[in-house]
């Protein structure tokens, strides 16, 4: 790899003018300049990202730490971040912490080595406070997104509250009455808002969720399947008519579960999910799910960190987008029931 000395020899010249060249900091002759930028070109020399931000106390490159880059949920939010840093010319580095602690404040410690310039954190069973830490701990302006309690960081994420109200009122509205429901770890702050929204509008409708027909699981296909089994070993007139999961993920392994037991869905049993990953509409029946809006958040988070590191513009403390019903197969009506 060629060095800045490489570049100064072949083009005959000092190695601050070819500094000065390269990084456009004083006058050089128009001939002298020439001659530098073909040597540079002639040996493929590539300035040196770390040397030009310690001048310039700036890298363009922003961290993320994620939990996980498996879930198609987490990748597609990924994808989203990459793509609105890479158009507003920062490079994003990505690190998967797996949930683990451990791993997380290591991998913190790297990146800032690396010396970004700012953080988005996208955590799954956050404890409380977490975020405050990470916001502190990482020293940088920084964004966490899938919870509201984040502050002094920014937190973006969808309005869960509100997209489990709105699975609430369309079960209800459909006839159903046995409404269940699978939800992810308490301490999870999404589960806990879509919790509370669909309570509200269980009520709303003048439901109940019977506690007996509410499972918490691992946020999973895994966690989806066991939970459902659970629901359809009940008796036979017990069983929930429709099943809302936090996730699609968990709907996905609600449906295997279902079929499993030789139940068609949404004959025997409703189903309905909530993200609308890609994956939702190919399910076997294609999956009824809240949209949250993934191409949105993950540009959101990434545009305001970087008006805020080149214009300066103040960073809210919270930034809720809305979701929103996506009907496809997987909820019908309840048996005896029609439209």
């Amino acid at each position: 790899m060629a060095t800045i000395k490489d570049v100064a020899r072949e083009a005959d010249v000092s190695v601050s003018t070819v500094s000065h060249v390269v990084n456009g900091t004083r006058y050089v002759a128009p001939e002298t300049a020439e001659r530098v930028r073909s040597a540079v070109e002639r040996l493929g020399y590539a300035p040196s990202g770390v040397a030009r931000a310690l001048k310039g106390n700036r890298t363009q490159s922003i961290g993320m730490v994620v939990t996980s880059s498996t879930n198609p949920f987490f990748a597609a939010l990924i994808h989203s971040v990459e793509a609105a840093c890479f158009a507003r010319g920062y490079s994003l580095i990505l690190c998967n912490s797996e949930d683990d602690g451990d791993k997380f404040y290591a991998y913190l410690a790297t990146l800032r080595t690396k010396r970004i310039d700012a953080l988005v954190v996208l955590t799954a069973n956050q404890e409380p406070g977490l975020p405050a830490e990470l916001a502190a701990a990482a020293g940088v302006p920084t964004v966490v997104l899938d919870t509201e309690d984040a502050a002094p960081a920014t937190a973006v994420a969808d309005d869960s509250y509100a997209g489990g109200g709105l699975a609430a009122r369309y079960l209800a509205e459909a006839g159903f009455r046995r409404i269940a429901c699978i939800s992810g770890p308490e301490r999870h702050p999404r589960s806990a808002e879509r919790m509370a929204g669909l309570l509200a509008g269980l009520d709303a409708a003048g439901l109940d969720l019977d506690p007996a027909l509410h499972v918490v699981a691992d946020l999973t296909v895994a966690g989806g399947s066991a939970a459902m089994a659970h629901l359809l070993d009940r008796p036979e007139g017990e069983r929930p008519d429709a099943v809302f999961c936090f996730n699609d993920m968990m709907a996905m392994g609600a449906l295997c579960a279902a079929h499993e037991r030789g139940l068609t869905v949404p004959d025997d049993v409703s189903v309905m999910g909530y993200d609308d990953v890609e994956l939702a509409a190919y399910m076997a029946p294609p999956l009824t799910t809240i949209h949250q809006p993934v191409p949105e958040l993950g540009a959101r988070a990434a545009g305001l960190l970087i008006d805020h590191l080149d214009a300066g513009a103040p960073l809210p403390r919270v930034v809720k987008l809305e979701p929103r019903l996506v009907e496809r197969r997987s909820v019908g009506r309840p048996r005896g029931r029609t439209p």
